[in-house]
């Protein structure tokens, strides 16, 4: 049995290169380049009173950013889903996002992408959005799980917060309310652990708060499909690619429960953020050997390979 527990210092932001860009920062504002200190919306914005408005996480690698074009097509896939018009094009999307990079002279980092419904009232109608969407870009450093769990693997437990069902809000829909996977964030962060496995309504294993879940079992990876409550994610697609081409591996998205989890020879997380990121233990339960498997390892290694090779240029 595992009782490690992850250790606390996991801050999502990289505070020492924040402080220390504090006051440099530019953030993309609307068609503008403003300070952090500038950067503000309407408390009568639709995306503050209610979470009407998307988001996009994207990561740039080594001057380049990965998988740009997918992750516009999955913005503007939300966008359409919720009824909301982007007021610019991808290609300004874009080009938007490069400005901002260069204005902050990233190379490497986080870019999280906003869309908001507006300003409005106090009513939900968003026919009341007097002005047009926001569009916010900030972009900057994260550091969203120590460097010590990527090497040893990390702890999950299973949540006791349930995904909302795909047929009342879609997974795929990137919304600005989150409240949902904050609620099981927040049982991962009272347990010490680094993430929370968020099952469906019917008892199976939808994602993690923030990542995607794969295991391996007998040289098979597995993954829960998006019908059982999963976010299609861009890493998650990533890897899948990587383990068919590159491992010549056989992936099958299949409803899974906590027993497959508990029973695998393998496990990791996927995501924007988090990248690859093993996991070696579930529940008090060790997963495997307790130690990241060679699988996960090889298709870290891809990962990295992946992303440093790949993606729009910074120019």
């Amino acid at each position: 049995m595992c009782f490690r527990k992850a250790k606390t210092k996991s801050p999502l932001f990289n505070l020492r290169s924040a402080v220390k860009r504090e006051f440099k920062m530019k953030i993309y504002l609307d068609g503008k380049l403003v300070s952090k200190e500038e950067a503000k919306v309407s408390v009568f914005d639709h995306g503050l009173l209610y979470g009407d408005g998307i988001f996009e996480g994207i990561r740039a690698y080594n001057g380049r950013v990965f998988r740009l074009k997918e992750h516009l097509d999955r913005l503007w896939d939300s966008a359409r889903a919720i009824n909301l018009t982007i007021p610019i094009t991808k290609n300004e999307m874009e080009k938007a996002l490069i400005k901002t990079l260069i204005a902050n002279k990233l190379t490497e980092g986080y870019i999280r992408l906003i869309v908001t419904r507006g300003v409005g009232d106090l009513g939900l109608d968003p026919k009341k959005c007097t002005e047009p969407p926001s569009i916010i870009i900030i972009a900057d450093k994260i550091t969203l799980y120590p460097e010590e769990l990527y090497e040893k693997g990390g702890e999950i437990i299973t949540a006791s917060t349930r995904r909302i069902r795909p047929d009342a809000l879609s997974p795929n829909v990137k919304s600005l309310n989150y409240l949902n996977n904050i609620m099981a964030k927040m049982e991962a962060t009272r347990a010490g652990v680094m993430e929370a496995i968020m099952l469906n309504s019917e008892g199976y294993v939808a994602e993690c708060t923030g990542d995607n879940i794969f295991i391996v079992k007998n040289g098979v990876l597995f993954t829960p499909p998006s019908s059982e409550g999963a976010l299609i994610g861009i890493t998650r697609d990533a890897v899948i690619e990587l383990a068919k081409n590159k491992l010549k591996m056989s992936v099958r998205e299949e409803r899974m429960t906590s027993y497959n989890i508990y029973t695998a020879d393998e496990c990791f997380l996927t995501g924007t953020a988090a990248e690859v990121i093993p996991v070696v233990c579930a529940d008090s339960r060790s997963i495997g050997d307790g130690k990241p498997g060679k699988i996960t390892t090889k298709l870290i290694k891809e990962f990295k390979s992946l992303t440093r090779l790949t993606g729009v240029p910074i120019k």
